[in-house]
């Protein structure tokens, strides 16, 4: 037989009570001492049974989007500045004479970018030099060229390499960026060259590479005679024979690089 309990209120609240995520206890002062508990006939095989109204409030969800804010960054305008004052030649400490026309140069640039131009201009041979210096065997648009890479680290624009003008022109800066030691640029003409080989100027070209040491235009050079049975069509053109002529040593160097090849 089951014996009924009888309800009865212990506590009641006037207010609701809001329990907060934070809250660490909370209670009432007045609720039912311990030991009247234990002596109350509410408590039953140490068993106690409450009942009590909870009501759970759930806050909306705000849904928040992260925004992320991209920055155009302006591309650098280091090269374009520094070619503004080649242009301008503001401040301009040295000047540069070559087959008559005059290029105004700043010795703190060139130095930080030559070498050669450091030793001229810094280096012992400073006093040889001076302010004003003659540029012997290259072109005025050479030079300028030279100068243009030097403050801006880039090429002038060529256009299509498709006369033998241009392709000379390249031979030219070649030897301008050897005589001046600058490395990346020789190497960048360089590239130019290797891609723009032709039957008439593949034998000056690797006598170029010879005389100003590029191993890597040497090398396309040979594969380009190589290639296609184009050995007799080199040594019947006239810029082989010119060569031949002109400098037989580079022509004899062009046959022995092509025969070790071939030997392979």
């Amino acid at each position: 037989m089951v014996q009924k309990l009888e309800k009865r209120k212990l506590h009641k609240g006037m207010v609701p009570c809001i329990v907060q995520s934070e809250t660490t206890g909370w209670g009432a002062p007045s609720f039912k001492k311990r030991s009247e508990l234990e002596e109350s006939p509410y408590l039953r095989d140490d068993r106690l049974v409450i009942k009590h109204p909870l009501t759970v409030i759930k806050e909306p969800l705000v849904e928040t989007t992260a925004i992320t804010a991209e920055v155009q960054m302006p591309p650098s305008d280091l090269a374009e500045n520094f070619g503004k004052l080649l242009e301008a030649a503001e401040e301009a400490d040295v000047t540069f004479e070559v087959e008559g026309e005059i290029f105004p140069a700043h010795k703190i640039v060139l130095a930080a970018r030559s070498p050669v131009f450091k030793a001229e201009l810094y280096g012992l041979m400073r006093g040889k030099w001076g302010q004003n210096i003659t540029v012997e065997d290259m072109q005025p648009t050479v030079f300028k060229a030279l100068l243009h890479f030097i403050y801006t680290d880039l090429l002038p624009s060529m256009g299509r390499l498709d006369d033998e003008e241009k392709k000379e022109m390249v031979r030219h800066l070649l030897v301008a960026a050897d005589r001046y030691a600058m490395e990346r640029m020789k190497m960048m003409w360089e590239d130019i060259l290797c891609k723009t080989l032709d039957v008439q100027t593949v034998a000056a070209t690797s006598a170029l590479a010879d005389q100003h040491h590029c191993s890597r235009l040497k090398d396309a050079c040979a594969e380009f005679i190589m290639s296609s049975n184009r050995l007799d069509a080199v040594l019947a053109s006239q810029g082989y024979v010119h060569l031949k002529k002109s400098c037989p040593s580079a022509s004899v160097n062009i046959l022995e690089r092509i025969m070790k090849r071939l030997k392979f």
